[in-house]
């Protein structure tokens, strides 16, 4: 298979992904964000990628939202909300997060391929994606390596979750681009 073949089997994986989101537990998800105070988002390797990708666009969208461990980042209080994206929900750091969010009273929302994980028993919200952690084995779902559906699926319903808070709030794109730097 070349590059475009490669490409397309990418989409359709997607397009299989998408079509697999449980839309009751996107709609929960996305109404907590709608309601929370303050939204901090955090992830590991490329999970966290996409964090941040849904942090700036939360954050384009007037939102007050933060990535765990930069400098400006404030401390987490009751009413807000920690968005934790992981495959495995296994992830050491993510877990003493997510036990620190609860303890000042505020919701751990998790996104993962495995609810019944550590951080998916801590979670007050979990939305299921479909895809293959990096530990797979077996059978595959999927032509990518390690986790890369999990991390795509993870972005594209992170950015379906900014359009239906734009929808609540009546933003458009040009309001949105506002917000955008430019400094540069």
């Amino acid at each position: 298979m070349d590059t475009a073949g490669y490409a397309q089997e990418i989409v359709g994986e997607l397009q299989r992904s998408a079509v697999q989101l449980d839309a009751g537990g996107a709609e929960l998800f996305a109404e907590l964000l709608q309601r929370s105070g303050q939204i901090f988002v955090a992830g590991a390797g490329r999970s966290g990628l996409m964090g941040r990708a849904f942090a700036m666009r939360l954050m384009h969208a007037g939102r007050a939202a933060y990535v765990v461990g930069e400098t400006v980042t404030p401390g987490i209080e009751a009413g807000d909300v920690l968005v934790l994206g992981s495959g495995s929900g296994e992830t050491k750091g993510l877990i003493a997060m997510a036990e620190k969010a609860k303890a000042t009273g505020a919701a751990v929302a998790l996104v993962t391929i495995a609810p019944e994980s550590t951080l998916g028993r801590l979670a007050d919200y979990t939305v299921q994606l479909p895809g293959a952690t990096k530990e797979a084995s077996g059978e595959r779902a999927t032509i990518q390596p390690m986790a890369s559906l999990f991390e795509q699926t993870l972005l594209v319903f992170y950015d379906a979750v900014i359009l239906r808070l734009m929808e609540w709030t009546g933003q458009t794109t040009t309001q949105m681009f506002g917000k955008h730097a430019n400094l540069e």
